[in-house]
């Protein structure tokens, strides 16, 4: 076991070193991205405040992460109860394909989409992300809200039935609340996804770019690169945040329903 516990500890350092170094060059007065450092500064928080096409390109950003996390949560919602509720024909092979998306290359995906939008005759923006990023966004939903349905005691609803309950009523009053953690995780999961893809924004924004893309256009300035430093240091805080309070809410879930947590949202 000792090998493999290296070889894990130096994976994690050469996957993690980078996301270390961010601060430090944040908070480092020279704008030369090298070592020795110089000084201590916040100078470049500052200067963040200055970039208004930074300010357009993040509420721009936040729109499309909110919109598409929604969509995703809602149609991961539809197919996670499709999956756990219902037999159908071909349910596997379905599924199977709704998932896809998890193991394509991102860039396959983009230029599909962009040949397609294309070919219909529209023009990209902001609606063509949101469509890129509901697609691949709702494969990780489903993860999370098949878990939470799987877990939810089937009698729960049929006793609902029994008394009366109209299935639309069984569900928001009854489904819904008990799998509600799940939903929240999914939501946040998405929304970080959605915030921080690349990829997709690159092929599919038009005149208003998402923020990963304008910070990509930062990187020809170099004089800019510790605002760059600066922005990725405040997006990893953010990130990390969501994804603590999306995990909280899913062993929240798994709590209630009274299964082992297998730690990890997939």
């Amino acid at each position: 076991m000792k090998p493999l516990k290296t070889y894990a500890i130096l994976y994690l350092i050469f996957l993690y070193a980078p996301i270390f170094l961010l601060p430090l060059f944040a908070f480092n007065s020279s704008t030369v991205i090298a070592f020795p450092l110089t000084s201590f500064t916040t100078e470049w928080f500052t200067t963040l405040l200055t970039l208004t096409e930074m300010h357009g390109a993040l509420l721009n950003s936040l729109k499309i992460a909110l919109t598409s996390a929604v969509l995703a949560t809602i149609l991961g919602i539809f197919a996670a109860m499709a999956a756990t509720r219902y037999t159908f024909p071909g349910q596997k092979g379905i599924m199977g394909f709704i998932m896809l998306p998890l193991v394509l290359p991102e860039i396959i995906v983009a230029v599909s989409l962009l040949i397609v939008i294309l070919r219909m005759g529209f023009d990209t923006g902001a609606w063509s992300v949101i469509a890129g990023h509901t697609l691949i966004c709702t494969p990780f939903a489903i993860a999370i809200l098949q878990s939470a349905f799987a877990s939810l005691d089937p009698s729960l609803e049929e006793a609902a039935y029994d008394l009366g309950e109209t299935p639309a009523s069984t569900f928001r009053l009854v489904t819904l609340p008990l799998v509600m953690p799940g939903i929240i995780s999914a939501l946040l999961i998405s929304f970080t996804i959605s915030m921080d893809e690349f990829i997709i924004a690159f092929f599919l924004t038009g005149a208003e770019p998402t923020l990963p893309v304008y910070l990509f256009s930062m990187m020809r300035f170099p004089k800019l690169l510790p605002a760059v430093m600066a922005l990725g240091t405040i997006l990893v805080v953010l990130s990390v945040l969501l994804i603590v309070i999306a995990e909280f809410f899913r062993r929240r879930g798994a709590k209630r329903a009274g299964l082992k947590d297998t730690g990890g949202f997939l």
